[in-house]
């Protein structure tokens, strides 16, 4: 079921260019609102307890995604159809773009009050004391970790995994999302969900950093930022992300991040100066190009699976029969 599987992947990811997220009755609301009831059943500030949270909240979608798999093992157009409703679900790139392309359109205007109310459409921080260049810096670093957690992610899960794995990244980025964040109600609970969500975007978020800098103007430059401060970011991950994001603009990222509540400093990535409305505009392109590169690898993946699987050394096939040239099996 591979080439369906492609096939899915592939016209998911067009869904999501042509439409973006889905404006009512969106999937991924729904299951973070059952995440949320589930929480309230089972919380306690014991890591054992979000373990427990964060194995069942993903372990169902996980079930489902499988189950449905075996359903539709022998029914290529529903498969198709169904990792490709699923792959749109997941997928945020069209609605990660637009918003970067609306928040460069208020800063060129110098319209600073829509600009940071726009703000929490990217990221959780306090706009209210941003300046152009701040809230153009947190959008370019929305953009850079999101290519990865909204795009490359999700569809190298469904490359490696399909439907289960789809449903199921999606599912633990949510509760990163939802729970994985330090604070005093969180600190102990989230812990799993945040180290699930890191472990599977270990790959993609490096994958996610060398696409970046393929389609940098300076490559060489870009590569020598990422590779020098990758991992001085907080997050095994985002580092990645942004410190290639900061090479292949030529802006300096990171700095003092204030949420509500708290604030943090992070190490600046990156030689230039901070960006500004234009820089978030590039952002945006670089993030729909290198999403246009990972869907067609996605794609490729899935479909080496099944050269990979259907036969080992001396020309058998799975089942231990000889092929004949020229008379293999295809889907």
């Amino acid at each position: 079921m591979s080439a369906p599987d492609a096939t899915g992947l592939v016209a998911g990811y067009l869904l999501d260019l042509a439409l973006g997220d889905p404006r009512r009755w969106h999937p991924v609301a729904g299951f973070g609102r059952a995440a949320g009831l589930l929480e309230r059943k089972v919380y306690a500030p014991r890591r054992r307890n979000g373990v427990v949270f964060t194995a069942v909240a993903v372990g169902v979608p996980v079930l489902a995604g499988a189950g449905l798999a075996a359903l539709t093992r022998r029914q290529p157009v529903a498969r198709a159809v169904l990792v490709a409703a699923a792959t749109w679900t997941v997928l945020g790139g069209r609605t990660l773009r637009r918003e970067a392309t609306t928040m460069s359109s208020h800063l060129a205007n110098g319209d600073l009050d829509a600009a940071r109310g726009r703000l929490g459409h990217l990221c959780g921080r306090d706009p209210s004391a941003l300046d152009e260049r701040e809230l153009a810096r947190a959008t370019v670093e929305s953009v850079a970790e999101n290519t990865s957690d909204a795009v490359v992610a999700p569809l190298f899960w469904g490359a490696v995994a399909g439907l289960p794995g789809l449903l199921g990244y999606r599912a633990a980025n949510t509760l990163d999302a939802m729970v994985g964040h330090r604070s005093d109600r969180y600190a102990r609970f989230g812990t799993a969900s945040a180290r699930l969500d890191d472990a599977l975007n270990l790959v993609p978020s490096r994958l996610t950093g060398l696409l970046t800098i393929a389609f940098a103007r300076d490559r060489k430059e870009a590569f020598r930022v990422w590779r020098r401060d990758r991992d001085d970011h907080p997050s095994p991950n985002a580092g990645q992300c942004e410190a290639a994001m900061a090479g292949a603009l030529g802006v300096r990222l990171g700095g003092r991040n204030v949420y509500f509540g708290r604030s943090e400093t992070r190490p600046f990535l990156g030689d230039g100066p901070k960006p500004g409305h234009r820089d978030v505009a590039r952002a945006a392109r670089l993030s729909a190009a290198a999403g246009g590169v990972a869907v067609g690898l996605a794609a490729g993946l899935r479909l080496a699976f099944r050269g990979g699987r259907g036969r080992t050394a001396g020309g058998r096939d799975h089942l231990g029969r000889r092929e004949e040239r020229g008379h293999g099996r295809h889907l």
